[in-house]
């Protein structure tokens, strides 16, 4: 981020206006940030990925994909750059979906007390350690959806450019 900001400061003119790529710059950063800080909260929280988890980040490296193809766009043709925001955006979308799907799953009462047997040995240590775990779950789940709220923040960022320049 600091580097390119530095390169934008330091162009004399540019074809994009400064305050856009500025945007495009942070918001893109903010994708980043939260990619990072995901990995580092499943390392600390020493929490297994899950399905729901791949299928988020699969779909946030589509928008991510997606956004660094719209951008390569811009100098050359920038409407062409247009369904590649879109995609960005969509993939926003699709993530939600899937977080919302997971916390269903998450949630299951009726799973989640049929796994356990209060009169078994131990049962009220295992309904604890469940309690955590999904608390870790959810936790790294909104992380995600909060990655992919920023990459839809993005893809505006990549809309507004090309509608200016198109």
């Amino acid at each position: 981020k600091a580097r390119n900001i530095s390169i934008l400061d330091s162009a004399f003119a540019t074809p994009i206006d400064r305050e856009d790529i500025y945007r495009a710059i942070v918001s893109i950063d903010h994708i980043l940030n939260y990619a990072k800080t995901t990995v580092r909260e499943i390392e600390v929280l020493q929490c297994s990925p899950d399905s729901y988890m791949l299928e988020m980040a699969l779909l946030l490296q589509q928008g991510a994909v997606a956004l660094q193809q719209g951008y390569a766009r811009l100098s050359t043709n920038p409407s062409e750059g247009e369904p590649f925001a879109t995609q960005a955006r969509k993939s926003e979308r699709q993530t939600e979906k899937v977080y919302r799907r997971a916390l269903a799953h998450l949630f299951d009462v009726e799973e989640i007390t049929r796994e356990l047997d209060e009169n078994a040995p131990g049962a009220t240590r295992k309904a604890m350690l469940t309690v955590i775990d999904i608390f870790k779950c959810r936790e790294l789940y909104r992380h995600m959806s909060n990655g992919a709220d920023r990459l839809a923040h993005a893809g505006d960022n990549l809309h507004n450019i090309i509608v200016k320049i198109a």
